[in-house]
Formats: C-alpha cells, structure tokens, sequence
C-alpha cells in the first residue's frame, strides 16, 4: 500500500516532535531536584524534578527529612506517604540508594490549609557523614533543605550529638538573618517547622523533649575554655527556634530492620504504627504555605526560589547566611540602584550644588526606605547597604561631574552672548549712554537669573570683570565720539539750512553750535573741560533723549528717517511751492533771479 509523501513527512514531523518532548507522563515517583558534580562539592538542578513541580499551580508547601548516613530517612517519607519502599524513595539497606542531592516525590499530597488548597512536597536528602563527600558538600545540602522547606525533620538515630546541635547553629544564623524582622514587618520568608525526631528511641524514663532541652542547656565553663564559649553561644542561639521546634520520638518498628520493605503494618510494632499515624497528624497540623516576602509560592516560582538559594550556595566555597543573603538581596540592589538614577535623573540639569545635594539626600533616602522594606536578612544585609551606599554615592560622583559641565556649558554661553552685546553696544553708530546702560543692565540680570550651578561664582568674577572693562571703555570714547558727532552735525545743518533748505533759523542754530563747540575747546586747551560744563550737560540729554528711547532708538531708524527725510525734501523743494504757495514755504533767503522778496515768517 503506497502513502503519498506528505502523509510521511508528516508522520516523521510528529515522531521527532514527540521524541524531542521532555514531559513526564508518571508524576507518581520519585525524582531528584537537586544533583551533586562528580566532585561531591557544589549542586546542580535536575530538570525532571524540576518539572515536576513547575506544572503546580497551587500553593507549595514542603517538608524535607535530614539527617545522617543510613539514619532512616528514605524509609520515614514512604510511612508519611504511605507508601512501599518498591514505589517511593529508594531505601539504602535493599538496595544502592538513590538520594544522591535531594529528590522529591512527583506527585504532591493536597491539603485545605486555612482554606486554601496547599500542594505539599516531600523531599528527601543525601545524608551527612558518608564517605567520599566533604563536609561543605554536607552545609550545601542541609542549607538548601533549610531554606526550601516548610517543615523541616531533623532525623537522628537513637540520641543527639554535639555535633547535631553544631550543624544545627546554621539553621539559627539562617532564622537571625532571614526572620529577624522588625515586627508588623513583611519577613523575607517564614521559618520552616523544624521537628526533631529520634528513631529507634531506646531511653527510658526521659521523654524526647527533656531530652532536647538537657542537651541545649549551657555547659559549666569555669575556666574560660574558647571551645566551651562557642559550643554555649551555639546553645544561646538555638533558643530563638524554641518557639518554633517540636520534638518527637518513634520506637523502632521491628528488630530485622533489613527486612523492613516487605512487612505490612500488621507485621510492624504496633507501638510504632501508633507513633507513626501520630506524626503525621503533628506534621499535616505544622505545614503552611512557603511565603515569600508576604507571598505564597505556587510551582515556577519555587523553581526560582530554588535556582536562587543554589546561586548563592555554589558561589563560595563554604556556604554561609552572608553569602545566602547577598544572592537574595542582589535584584533588590539593583531595583534601589535603579531607582535612585531615576530620581536623579528627573532633576534638571544644570542645579545650585546645594539643590543637587538636596535632590541626593531625598533620592538617596527614598532608596534607603526601600530596600529597609524589601532586604533580605538582618546583619549580613548591613553589608548590602554599604555596597549600596557605595554605589549611590559613585552615581552620585557621577552627577555632580554633569552637573558641573552642564552648568559650565550654560554659563559660557551666556557670557559669550553678553561679550558680544558689548561689542555690539561700543560700535554703535550714534552713541548712547542710555542705551549701552540698557544693554548692560539687561545682560547682568539675564545672566544673574540664568547662570546656574557651581561654575556660576567663577563666571560672575569673569562676567563682572569684562563688563566693568567695557563700561569704562564706552563712558571714556562716548564723549569724544559725541564731540566729533555735534561738530559733524552742526556743519551739516549748517549747509542744509543755506543751501538745501533756505532756512535761515537753522542755519544760524547750527552756526551757534558749531562755533560754541570750536571756540570752547580752543579757549580751555582741550575737550575734556568742555564735559563738565553744563551747557554740555544739556547737549548731552538733549542727545540721549533724541538718539534713544524705549519707543524709538534711533540709532536702528536714523538710516530710514534719513532716507525719508530727503524724500520730503526734494518733493517740497520740487513741487511744494508750486501746489501749495506761499503758505507751505519756510522763511527763506531773498531769490535775486526771480527779483522779489518773500516775507519771513516771525
């Protein structure tokens, strides 16, 4: 039977599509989350664990067993379970173990915890003090257990060691650091439940809590031993999870323990069975919802949760609550970072220094707010705000080196427009005090209001210096300039008023003023007496008030009005006399071609 081809090609499409899936069909097992490198010393994720419990939509809760090598644990979550050692978590003594890292149990137990549906995971870890690992590589995996869960199962066999309580000061460093919070507060996240198990309990006449709290009492250190003084803080410091630890004990559930696996519950000591159904109830009763700064985690974000904390586990080579904190309060280093550059950034450039130093220290404390409200931890996050800090105050470097060149920048050119003002007012072609004094005045002010930042003080000194230079330049060549001006003036008015215009008036004004001006300089040996006499003093007002006024400078117009002026001049000398008589002519010189004389005017 012969398929046409793209009914093949189609087939092949689907067959790599689904080969190529990574979807887990069975959820119903075990698989591990958590990996350890050849080297037993740092930890990778494992993506079919990680899968597993991405698909949860629902609040996640987790309880987790440590504890030592061949302690139980493997066997204690398939009791929890409920289930067989054939189908749950490999157990050691049938078989090669399998918890290497941490695994978890595919599929979730569902519970209604303060009426939210809660999907809670059961994780199992590679336990302590085996052979061929380092104990760094034991810190790794009892931190992450520490941090990820909700309830934490401490599981020990038979009795407690110094060195359980040792391993057990990190978890409390953890509880300072990341629930140390000021109450009514958000807290990073919330404490798992740590429970204290003894299996296999054999003591008689003590119950597991008296026992817990002899070996928490402080040792007698008469001496001053150092040692004894750390093993005591490490006492001290477990006090804080007094509120927060239970303590309980199962006898051992039979005498051939290898032969555990294969025996019913009716095989069991019903002692244990009894204790057994006990601890469960007291860990269905403990569990809540991991919450993270105020928020309950549903699958993808645990899975970040996750990749977080193993971030900050493998980045050094012993982990430690400092380094756990960092991780954690780096995107929240880079969320104040960022919104102090945008603060600073609103601020208009160029500011007064004390403005931009103003615009800091809100900016600046704003921040501080904010990561006060969001960080992680308590002591070690001291050490993110003085990173912080730090790089508040490199930014802040920063801005004041903008700020400087934009104020720079602004200022010169604000002088650089006034230079020119000024050496636009000394060439002007009929010279004015008053106008100059307008010019001056207007560019003073405008660079008094608009100059600012730090370079404003060292442009004043220049602004003033040049200003003082071109003002005394002008007062010193405005008088002399005038002179020559009036002297040009007078002799003009003189051959207008005779010969352009026949006016006699003017011309003798103009011959008046022409021979006050000579004959003055002459008689005092030079101009610079005539600038104090007062007749001066009327020319010189008479001057500004004709050249220069807020309506018309006529400094800009006296090319126009000229022009105009000869206009009429010529057209009253062509055709004024004979439309309009005598009545349009001025008082003018007897004509000796037409042969009469015209009568003046008074």
């Amino acid at each position: 039977m012969n398929f046409p081809r793209w009914v093949f090609a189609i087939s092949v499409m689907l067959c790599i599509l689904a080969s190529g899936s990574s979807s887990i069909e069975n959820f119903r097992q075990a698989f591990p989350i958590v990996e350890p490198d050849p080297g037993h010393t740092k930890l990778s994720l494992a993506r079919e664990g990680l899968e597993a419990i991405e698909r949860i939509t629902t609040p996640i809760a987790a309880v987790a067993v440590i504890g030592p090598y061949r302690s139980g644990k493997s066997f204690l979550l398939n009791q929890l379970l409920s289930l067989s050692c054939y189908e749950g978590f490999g157990v050691g003594h049938m078989r090669d173990t399998k918890t290497k890292g941490i695994w978890v149990w595919g599929t979730p137990l569902e519970l209604v915890i303060d009426g939210v549906k809660t999907s809670v995971l059961f994780l199992d870890t590679e336990g302590f003090e085996s052979i061929g690992k380092s104990n760094v590589y034991d810190d790794r995996i009892f931190a992450l257990a520490t941090v990820m869960s909700s309830v934490l199962i401490y599981n020990l066999p038979e009795t407690i060691r110094e060195a359980d309580i040792s391993r057990l000061s990190f978890a409390v460093e953890l509880a300072e650091e990341f629930y140390g919070r000021v109450k009514g507060q958000d807290v990073a996240f919330e404490p798992a439940k740590l429970l204290w198990l003894i299996q296999r309990d054999f003591l008689q006449g003590k119950s597991v809590k008296q026992m817990v709290d002899e070996a928490l009492q402080r040792v007698p250190n008469f001496e001053g031993n150092r040692n004894i003084d750390q093993v005591n803080q490490i006492r001290e410091s477990l006090a804080i999870m007094g509120d927060n630890s239970t303590a309980f004990s199962l006898p051992q559930p039979h005498l051939q323990r290898t032969k555990l696996c294969d025996m019913k519950d009716a095989d069991l000591d019903p002692t244990y069975v009894k204790r057994r159904e006990q601890l469960k109830e007291i860990v269905t009763s403990v569990i809540r919802p991991k919450i993270v700064q105020g928020k309950p985690l549903n699958g993808k974000e645990f899975v970040y949760f996750l990749e977080q904390i193993l971030e900050a586990l493998n980045k050094g080579e012993i982990p430690s609550t400092g380094s756990l904190v960092e991780v954690f309060n780096k995107g929240i280093l880079e969320r104040c970072f960022k919104l102090y550059n945008q603060r600073m950034s609103g601020v208009g450039l160029p500011q007064s220094e004390q403005s931009l130093q103003q615009a800091h220290h809100a900016a600046r404390e704003e921040v501080m707010k904010v990561f006060d409200e969001q960080h992680f931890g308590r002591q070690h996050a001291k050490k993110s705000v003085v990173k912080l800090d730090e790089e508040i105050q490199e930014a802040y470097k920063n801005f004041i080196m903008a700020n400087e060149y934009q104020s720079s920048k602004l200022c010169e050119g604000l002088y650089t427009n006034c230079e020119d003002k000024m050496d636009q007012l000394q060439a002007l072609r009929l010279p004015s005090m008053a106008k100059f004094n307008a010019g001056f005045l207007q560019c003073n002010q405008s660079f008094v209001v608009e100059c600012v930042g730090p370079s404003k003080t060292s442009y004043e000194q220049r602004m003033m210096k040049m200003l003082g230079k071109s003002r005394s330049l002008f007062i010193k060549e405005y008088n002399h300039r005038l002179f020559n001006w009036l002297v040009a003036f007078s002799l003009v008015m003189v051959v207008v008023g005779r010969f352009v215009i026949k006016f006699f008036l003017l011309e003798i004004g103009a011959w008046i003023l022409f021979i006050f001006l000579e004959t003055y300089t002459r008689m005092f040996w030079s101009a610079e007496s005539l600038y104090y006499n007062p007749a001066w003093h009327f020319i010189v007002a008479t001057w500004e008030t004709l050249v220069y006024s807020p309506i018309l400078d006529l400094d800009r117009w006296a090319i126009p009005i000229g022009v105009m002026l000869m206009i009429f001049v010529l057209y009253w000398r062509c055709y004024g006399r004979r439309k309009h008589g005598a009545q349009w002519l001025l008082p003018l010189y007897y004509d000796h071609k037409s042969g009469s004389n015209h009568q003046r005017s008074d």
